[in-house]
């Protein structure tokens, strides 16, 4: 085997974390699509038994689809949709009083396209406190959705969205300001 042929059959994950997700799909990611629709609570209690860190009254709802957990944290009164993808090989940061509609995908995993074998990327998002990222929308690898951002419907953010911004399209573009807590705007 040449030293390119091994570096390709070298897995990015750690023996621990392919156990881990491992036990995650069959047991914990079960368990949580298994509980009733109103059970937030409940949910959160599973996935911080594998290592998130999900406020107990976060609002997380049955079907939404967690990689990782252990790399996922969720802050006071946020919410998170039906069908949506929480796709956490990096880690995955959300604030509190935060609202991810239905069927969003947040996506902390790229590979390095400059590389002929194209190595798996793991780099954070987060979203801060008081954003909103509509039905169906896309944050890529490495963003930072500022405070009080919106990311309207179907849009996808490749670059940092600013406070208090609202964005729409693909990719991501302002459309306007909104009010920041009294009043004010960033």
């Amino acid at each position: 085997m040449t030293s390119e042929e091994h570096q390709r059959a070298v897995s990015p994950y750690s023996t621990k974390e392919k156990i881990g997700r491992l036990l995650w799909d069959i047991v914990g990611q079960r368990l949580f699509r298994c509980t009733f629709h109103t059970w937030y609570g409940v949910r959160a209690r599973i996935v911080n038994l594998f290592g998130a860190h999900v406020a107990t009254n976060a609002r997380l709802r049955s079907t939404v689809r967690i990689e990782i957990p252990w790399n996922l944290t969720i802050g006071d009164n946020s919410s998170v949709g039906d069908g949506t993808r929480l796709y956490c090989l990096g880690p995955v940061t959300i604030g509190s009083h935060v609202s991810i509609s239905q069927h969003a995908h947040v996506c902390a995993g790229t590979h390095d396209f400059t590389k002929p074998d194209m190595p798996l990327l793991r780099p954070p998002i987060t979203i801060e406190d008081h954003a909103w990222i509509a039905a169906d929308a896309f944050v890529g690898p490495d963003i930072t959705v500022r405070e009080g951002a919106i990311l309207g419907a179907r849009g996808c953010a490749f670059k940092d969205l600013d406070p208090w911004t609202i964005y729409g399209g693909n990719p991501a573009k302002p459309l306007g300001q909104r009010d920041a807590p009294g009043g004010a705007t960033s």
